[in-house]
């Protein structure tokens, strides 16, 4: 039963540990001179990323690599298709013409990296799994995304609609960030503990926990906020955030897992990656189709979140 408290307690220091760690560090690095876009792109960007990568970079050190792969193709599938449906059921999104033009398209091959690395596509190995080299290259992709982000699309930043960073004291700025790593800490500890009790009391595998329980709890930050920018219409805001979210989760997350300990790959997994790659492409159709263009409307938002449910129906009876 303690274990079970424990577990469900994490979700809460995890989630309050990366939100006091991103008010702490941003508020820092307002102090050293960077700019509220710099921010935004960076430490505001991870921020949406830490449960996911704690969670992921624990669970490597265990050697819980089924975990790890699901948790970040979950977290996707998620914000593909629940994070941003809902936004648009609240109120139809306008993607800016940044985000359309690069982070788009980042998001697609980062989807597609996965599959052809996951499945030994690219160097023909006999063995399925995302290995130290496949991290390597995922990272490198991630650093020349944050390249192009900085220094190459330069347009509009003075129309970034990114929330304004708030400065505080450094006394309490270095406070947050230590409680924040702290909360990180026990938060992804306690969580992994629980995943393991659960799985051999449901008899579930800990794949299927990542992609359902694991990623949905790790998603209610972005749902929630989206939930919140969508009712004053910053559906732009919501729907930069989960798009970051997943460009960070796959060349990030899964890099550092990977690069921690490699990652065996279940053959299962195809169907959910397939489900990802399919989305992901529908989610770009919807862009550009339509009355209106770049626009995502209440009705293609409702199948989104229809395909959510069929993909949890699948994870959770079918796989």
């Amino acid at each position: 039963m303690l274990t079970y408290i424990l577990f469900v307690v994490g979700f809460i220091v995890l989630i309050l540990g990366a939100n006091w760690l991103i008010t702490g560090a941003s508020s820092l690095g307002l102090r050293f001179g960077l700019s509220q876009l710099i921010i935004g792109l960076t430490i505001v960007a991870l921020g949406t990323s830490l449960p996911e990568l704690v969670i992921n970079v624990f669970a490597s050190i265990n050697g819980n690599t089924d975990l790890a792969m699901g948790n970040v193709i979950g977290s996707n599938i998620t914000n593909t298709l629940l994070v941003i449906g809902v936004a648009a059921v609240i109120f139809p999104i306008k993607v800016r013409q940044i985000i359309n033009k690069r982070d788009m398209w980042f998001n697609l091959l980062a989807v597609i990296m996965v599959m052809l690395l996951a499945n030994d596509f690219i160097f023909g190995r006999k063995h399925n799994a995302i290995n130290q080299v496949d991290a390597l290259i995922l990272l490198a992709i991630l650093v020349y995304y944050l390249y192009v982000s900085f220094f190459k699309d330069k347009q509009d930043k003075k129309d970034d609609h990114s929330e304004e960073v708030k400065i505080i004291s450094l006394s309490r700025s270095i406070a947050f960030i230590i409680l924040g790593g702290v909360g990180l800490f026990i938060g992804g500890k306690w969580i992994i503990s629980g995943v393991s009790q659960l799985s051999t009391d449901l008899g579930a595998s800990e794949s299927t926990l990542g992609l359902t329980l694991i990623a949905g709890a790790t998603s209610l930050p972005e749902l929630v906020t989206t939930i919140i920018a969508a009712r004053k219409k910053n559906t732009d805001i919501a729907f930069g955030n989960a798009i970051g979210s997943n460009i960070f989760n796959i060349f990030l997350v899964l890099g550092c897992s990977a690069l921690i300990h490699p990652i065996d790959f279940d053959l299962a997994l195809n169907v959910q990656i397939g489900m990802l790659v399919l989305f992901s492409f529908l989610l770009m159709l919807f862009i550009h189709a339509g009355k209106e263009k770049t626009t995502i409307s209440r009705i293609e938002g409702i199948l989104l979140i229809f395909g959510y449910f069929c993909f949890l129906y699948y994870s959770i009876y079918v796989n």
